[in-house]
Order: C-alpha cells, then structure tokens, then sequence
C-alpha cells in the first residue's frame, strides 16, 4: 500500500470517528467511536470489495425480513458468531463457586406456566421423563429460599414449543425454591437438535462447513433478590456434540451426568411411568451476588 493510500484510510477513520465527539451520552459516545475504528479496521485488513460490502447488506437484510415474534434470527446470529457468549462472558465475572452462565439462545419466551415443587414441565412435549433436582444456594453456602426459577427446552423432535407456529405450551415452565433453597421438578431428557438453519445464519453455517447442531442441554433462569440473576444450561455427560455446540455455549461445569434408570426403578415422588424408561440429574446453583 503506497503512503498516499495509507493517509486516505487513516484520516477517514479519524474524521468518522470524530464525528461522534460531541453524543451527549458518554457511553454512546465511547461504544460508536470504537465501533467505528474496530469495522474500519476489518475493512482495511481484509481488504474489503464493494461486491462483498454488498453481499454483506443483502444478509443483514435477509436477516431482518425473516426475524419475528417467534424468530430472532439477529441473535442466533450473535450466537454463531460467540458473540452472544463473549458478551456474557464479559458480564457475568467468576466469583468463587458461583455457576457460570452461558448463553440465552433464542427461544426463551415470557409467561410460561408455574408448576408446583415435583411438578411437571412437559405439557405433552415429546421425550423420556427426566427428573430434576437441587439447590440454591449464594456464594457462601447460605440456602435461598423462593428464588424464581425458569426452565425451557426442546423436545424429543428438536423443537420448542414457539416453533410449531400454533398455540401450544410446552416444554417450559418456572417454579420457586423450597425454605431450605431446594428444587425439584419432572422435564424430558434432553437430545440434540439442530438450529433453525433455513435461513441466513444456515446459509452462512453451509458456506463456512460448520454444524448447526447444538449439544443437548436444558435452560434456566435463575432469580433472587439481591443475588446476580444466572442464565445457563445443564449438558449432558457423553454427548458427542459437547466439542462442537453450533453456539459455544458448553462450559465443562456445566456437564452433568444424566443417570438412566430401568422402567421397573422407583421414581424419587412415586411417579408411575409404567414401563418407561427414564433418567435423572442433579444440579445445585450458587448463584453471585448482585452487582453494587
């Protein structure tokens, strides 16, 4: 690059990036500025076509008109990209013991149903019964009475309830901790499923040679006053995909083993489920306390 063409680029950047000098908000002012210079910086190194800079346009594009209600496909972009997993790196520091969060993914939704301690979140999803237990406890062992906690996950097909497109709810659900910070509660194991990946983000997933396939895990949101509310997943132990999660969502804590048990083995509530198999799981929570 000769020098002329050097000192073209470089005052460009310092001109967009002064524009921005006088926003107020000092916050904005900081996040557009190195916005500015790392996109520049992208450009630059790359060397990027205006074909390609096209390109790019007509993907945002594509990802903005297929994004709804039901379907957020900016963050499953985020996702794809450990976007979404840095950024909740970067917000949810390491305190002591305290459970790592992971990410939110896409198909969280407001409203699930609440379901008694013991109760079942399935509502007619698909998947073999799964029993799930533990605590919460804060950072210094101390049991958390009525934290709210929210659970979601795919069925036995690979979908969440939103989906199906119609009114079903199922698969989710929330429910609050005991006095002494214990839970319990009957879900479906979970399996491995893929992405939604007939649109952009799949399309970019097939260009790169990458998977869309997420490892088998299930949600939960976990909140209490005064404490750091926790967004994770529990993994299952032996899970081929553990490696390769399409989102980088595995975190080697968060690997639980999910015990499987004979049709004939007695249920911790006295469930009969026939001749069903079905597994178990315990995952106690320390959750860090609230920032400030």
């Amino acid at each position: 690059m000769s020098t002329e063409q050097e000192i073209r680029e470089s005052q460009l950047v310092d001109r967009v990036v002064a524009s921005f000098a006088g926003t107020p908000d000092p916050r904005l002012r900081e996040l557009m500025q190195a916005l500015t210079r790392h996109l520049h910086a992208f450009v630059r190194e790359v060397r990027l076509t205006e074909a390609e800079w096209q390109q790019a346009i007509a993907f945002l594009t594509a990802t903005g008109h297929i994004t709804d209600d039901r379907r957020q496909e900016f963050i499953l972009l985020s996702d794809v990209l450990g976007a979404s997993m840095q950024t909740v790196t970067v917000n949810n520091q390491a305190y002591g013991d305290a459970t790592e969060a992971t990410v939110f993914g896409p198909f969280f939704v407001q409203g699930s149903p609440e379901i008694p301690l013991g109760g079942d979140i399935s509502g007619g999803a698909a998947g073999q019964p799964c029993w799930v237990e533990g605590t919460v406890t804060d950072a210094a062992g101390k049991p958390v009475p009525h934290a709210r906690i929210e659970v979601w996950e795919a069925d036995d097909d690979g979908f969440y309830d939103v989906q199906y497109g119609d009114d079903r709810v199922a698969a989710r659900g929330h429910l609050h901790t005991d006095t002494d910070g214990s839970y319990r509660f009957w879900a479906i194991t979970p399996t491995p499923y893929p992405i939604p990946h007939d649109g952009p983000v799949g399309r970019l997933l097939a260009a790169t040679g990458r998977s869309p396939m997420r490892a088998s895990h299930l949600h939960f949101l976990v909140e209490a006053p005064g404490l750091r509310t926790l967004v994770t997943h529990i993994f299952v132990r032996g899970d081929d995909l553990l490696d390769s999660d399409s989102v980088f969502g595995v975190r080697d804590s968060l690997v639980k083993d999910f015990e499987p048990q004979a049709p004939s083995t007695p249920t911790p509530d006295g469930r009969d489920l026939g001749d069903q198999p079905w597994s178990r799981v315990r995952f106690d929570i320390v959750l860090a306390p609230a920032a400030g």
